[in-house]
């Protein structure tokens, strides 16, 4: 199967909330977009929504000036799925999060789309090799993992199926950058990399909940000001090596004593430690950080927490919480 060189015209399937902030992006960045649903109505519906939504964007400052309506000019409403992807080289699945739906939907893109089309799922947990039984032409599929809210939140996973195409992986890629976001390539588990660690962490929080340790209210307090503030700006290898791998270890010896194997310190974790390699102050953990730019490092990241702090000082709370 010959896949499609370039991306200039796209499809978007499911235009609910998700979708639609999918379909916003494309058409910001200047590529037509079909979007398709149940019938023609919804998807005028959806069109209209969308785009007095960039409205409201704009006028708030979220967007630049014109932005709505180069929105409005690159986006059309089909008349049914069939017609939305009849001409686009890339199709973006973001039907409800039903295997039995997704399905379903696969078959009828795959069955409608030019042959080369890139078929791109927006799944968040449904393995990408369990949908490709549904698609026909399987080499042009790949997951596509949006996060909500899909115009602001620059992350993006990208997850090759079994027989996805390496050129299909560059194509989504090179789309992904060409929208302003961050893509970064994951293997093909449940759940990815993203809701793993954020169910895990939504578990643990519940299971605080339900040992009467905290509130709920002052659980995401702790979070939304302490780890989670840094996590912002720093993932979690980072956050490590800057605090130091062997604190890690011995925080984890300490909860394993009171929580059980859970909270066991992982392989890797101790490996690392046992080489020497504790982080920054040793200047080589997970990351492998150059010492010679350790001071660079440090004032960037006092830097970008002060200014975090700052600008969570101006926005005030959140509303309702």
């Amino acid at each position: 199967m010959e896949i499609t060189q370039t991306i200039a015209a796209t499809a978007v399937v499911g235009v609910g909330y998700m979708g639609g902030g999918i379909a916003q992006v494309l058409a910001l960045h200047g590529y037509k977009v079909a979007l398709g649903d149940v019938d023609g109505e919804i998807a005028e519906r959806a069109r209209v929504r969308l785009v007095d939504q960039a409205r409201d964007f704009e006028a708030r400052g979220l967007l630049a000036a014109g932005a709505a309506e180069t929105i409005a000019a690159n986006l059309a409403a089909a008349g049914s799925i069939e017609d939305a992807v009849s001409t686009a080289d890339y199709v973006a699945e973001a039907v409800p999060e039903d295997p039995v739906i997704k399905a379903d939907i696969l078959r009828r893109i795959s069955s409608a789309a030019p042959a080369g089309a890139v078929i791109a799922s927006n799944t968040s947990a449904i393995p990408i090799g369990e949908l490709a039984a549904s698609v026909t032409g399987p080499g042009r599929f790949l997951g596509v993992h949006w996060m909500n809210p899909a115009p602001f939140i620059p992350g993006i996973e990208l997850i090759p199926g079994p027989q996805t195409s390496p050129q299909v992986m560059n194509l989504a890629e090179e789309l992904i950058l060409a929208l302003g976001k961050t893509p970064a390539r994951v293997a093909d588990t449940p759940g990815f990399v993203a809701n793993r660690l954020q169910f895990a962490l939504y578990k643990e929080a519940a299971r605080i909940v339900e040992e009467g340790v905290a509130a709920p209210s002052q659980i995401d307090a702790v979070v939304s000001n302490t780890f989670g503030f840094r996590l912002a700006l720093f993932g979690p290898f980072a956050i490590g090596d800057m605090a130091g791998l062997d604190v890690y270890e011995s925080s984890y010896r300490t909860l394993e004593k009171a929580y059980g194997e859970r909270f066991t310190p992982p392989t890797a974790l101790t490996a690392t430690v046992e080489e020497g390699n504790l982080g920054l102050k040793t200047g080589r953990g997970f990351l492998d950080i150059d010492p010679a730019g350790r001071e660079s490092l440090v004032a960037y990241r006092d830097t970008a927490y002060a200014r975090l702090s700052q600008l969570r000082a101006e926005l005030g709370q959140a509303p309702g919480l």
